[in-house]
């Protein structure tokens, strides 16, 4: 006499939480332990991937940590003079307009040597979207003050900290853009936490959605950490960027001049029907 078995219980299929983007390379980085780019990268392959734009991509990096992005991004890239990411994007969507364009720049390169370029680039609605990535630091070189640099906040070349009447105030960039009207789209996000970072994703998608509906100019700024820089664990960067920069630089829209600009939908990620 054989045991009989009751009826077999269905199992749902495995379903895919994660992988990584096919425009990310499989390079380990060599960013400092808590800093923010990589994040960023990442969020940056996934939305292009999402939206089929990797082969149609050319992407200009600025000086400073963000210009290696061309080793960790899967995509067409040009590298720009210090500060000349807009001029040298706007060349490349003049002459190729069927190019999607994108630029990614840190603070130093976009709020100090850059400014005229990303104010002239913004005033002009060129069909650019504008990845700029806030540490307040000049991370690269060995943590300087930065246009963004909190006021109090110490860096190798404020060691007792920023002084509104020494050292000026940190520069609102992406408000100061948001004013001009060529600016058809600018947000904030930030890397604190994974909700914010989702937040970030979907102000990318937009961004980038902006371009390609021939809407105007876009920037999304991504508040993020520099634990060398700020002379912090990669936690207490955490805690500085959530209590401290997020208070000066708030994450959120700062201007949507586009309502009318189309949202089409991410696609499933494989494997994750049913």
């Amino acid at each position: 006499m054989t045991a009989t078995t009751g009826p077999r219980v269905a199992t749902a299929a495995p379903r895919l939480i994660y992988r990584r983007p096919e425009l990310l390379a499989e390079d380990s980085t060599h960013y400092c332990p808590g800093c923010g780019h990589g994040v960023v990268h990442r969020l940056v392959a996934e939305v292009l991937g999402e939206l089929g734009l990797g082969p149609r991509t050319i992407a200009v990096a600025g000086v400073g940590c963000a210009v290696f992005a061309y080793d960790y991004l899967r995509l067409d890239f040009c590298e720009a003079p210090h500060g000349r990411a807009p001029a040298v994007a706007t060349g490349i969507r003049r002459v190729r307009p069927d190019a999607f364009v994108l630029t990614y720049q840190g603070d130093g390169d976009m709020a100090a040597i850059g400014t005229a370029e990303i104010v002239h680039a913004a005033a002009r609605g060129e069909l650019i979207t504008a990845i700029f990535v806030n540490n307040g630091v000049y991370g690269m070189t060995g943590g300087q003050m930065a246009p963004t640099t909190l006021l109090g906040q110490k860096t190798t070349s404020t060691p007792g900290g920023r002084e509104a009447a020494l050292h000026g105030y940190p520069l609102p960039i992406t408000e100061m853009l948001a004013l001009l009207p060529g600016v058809a789209y600018a947000a904030r996000g930030s890397v604190v936490d994974p909700g914010a970072i989702g937040k970030t994703k979907a102000y990318l998608r937009k961004a980038c959605e902006v371009q390609l509906a021939g809407a105007g100019f876009a920037i999304v700024e991504v508040i993020s950490t520099c634990p060398v820089g700020w002379g912090m664990t990669p936690r207490e960067s955490i805690d500085w960027l959530r209590d401290a920069v997020a208070e000066v630089y708030p994450p959120g829209v700062v201007v949507d001049r586009t309502k009318t600009v189309p949202v089409a939908p991410a696609p499933a990620a494989a494997g994750s029907e049913g």
